[in-house]
Parts: structure tokens; sequence; C-alpha cells
């Protein structure tokens, strides 16, 4: 799938704009940038006070989202001032959201990383059974997880996917964002490294 590039407009309810945003082209409003990269809710990967954050939409039964694991991970790797955050988008199916709930409800255990890679390499399809099944793989507490995955934090993270998904015309996944731009598709790790230069030049750090 190629990747497709676009710049982040204004637009709907957020409409606020910081100072220096005003001499770029297309900047995101302020308050749309803090509910994407500053969401509570929402896994953080690589340096959590790094420069620059890149933002990933993605679903578990995304097949282009799988093949992003390893590259993203080397992108982590290589880079000790980025910082990731990981939106969750449940875009395929009642499987896709019942993965979601699960690796989410580990966030407060430590565990997410763990399930995180472990569901995005599963060959099969992401469904209760398998999902149940990497859980106890990974010798996790499947009891836990299961009162952990209607927690207020994990609708709220769902609602909010949606929400900025659609609010910002996403088109599917992985969806990258990074300073004011997107870009949708898989990417190869020299693709990503220099949406994140973009996004520091953009953000002048």
């Amino acid at each position: 799938m190629p990747t497709r590039r676009f710049l982040l407009a204004s637009a709907g309810a957020f409409v606020a704009m910081p100072a220096l945003a005003q001499d770029r082209a297309n900047p995101m409003p302020d308050d749309l940038r803090q509910a994407l990269e500053r969401d509570p809710t929402a896994p953080v990967l690589g340096n959590p006070d790094g420069n620059i954050t890149l933002t990933e939409f993605f679903d578990y039964n995304c097949p282009h989202c799988k093949t992003m694991l390893p590259v993203m991970s080397q992108l982590v790797r290589s880079d000790p001032q980025l910082r990731v955050v990981l939106r969750e988008w449940p875009v395929f199916g009642a499987g896709s959201e019942f993965a979601t709930r699960v690796s989410l409800a580990t966030l407060p255990t430590g565990n997410y990383w763990r399930l995180h890679a472990a569901l995005l390499g599963m060959r099969a399809r992401a469904e209760e059974p398998t999902v149940m099944r990497a859980v106890r793989d990974l010798g996790l507490d499947e009891a836990a997880i299961r009162v952990g995955m209607d927690a207020e934090s994990v609708e709220r993270h769902i609602t909010y996917s949606h929400l900025l998904a659609d609010h910002m015309g996403l088109m599917g996944t992985p969806s990258f964002i990074c300073g004011d731009e997107a870009a949708f598709g898989a990417m190869t790790l020299e693709e990503l490294r220099a949406l994140v230069q973009r996004g520091r030049q953009t953000m002048g750090v």
C-alpha cells in the first residue's frame, strides 16, 4: 500500500492555535495537538520527555500495522529523543475492539508492550480466543484483564480514537502523525525518520 501524506488543517471544534503556529502554512490547532499527544489513556513508547511526538493509529487486525511493528521498534531504539503515542483505533470489527480492550487493560500493570507486540505478531486474526491465548502464553492475569477491559480509561481511549480520527479525516490504519503532517499506509524506516525530521523542523526542535 503506498504511503499518502497530507497536512492537518484546523477544522470543526478545534480552533485555538498557538502563536507560533500562525507562521506555518497549515498548522494543527493547539487543542487538537493536546488531545492527540497528551491523552493520559494513550500508551507512550520511547522517551516520555522526548522533543517530538509521533502518533500511530493502528488496529490489531490490520495487516499493514503488523508489518510496522519491527519498523517502529527500530525507530524508537534509534532515536533517543522520540516520544511515540499509540492510538488504538479498532476499525476491523468486534475482534479488533476486543483486542484493544484487552491490551489497554494491561497498561496499568506495565505489561502493555509485551501484549501489544504479541498481538501484532500473531498470524491468526485477533478474536477473543486468540487474544486470550496470547494473554495466557505471557502468563498475565486473565481475570484481572477481563475486569479492566471495561474501565473508564479504556472506554475513553476508544471513544477518543474514533473522534480524533473522524475529526482529522484519517483514511485508515496505520496512520502516522508528526508535527502538522499525517501519513497513511505502511512506511519504511527511512520514510518514518523523514516524517519525524520534518516534524522537528515544523515544531522548531
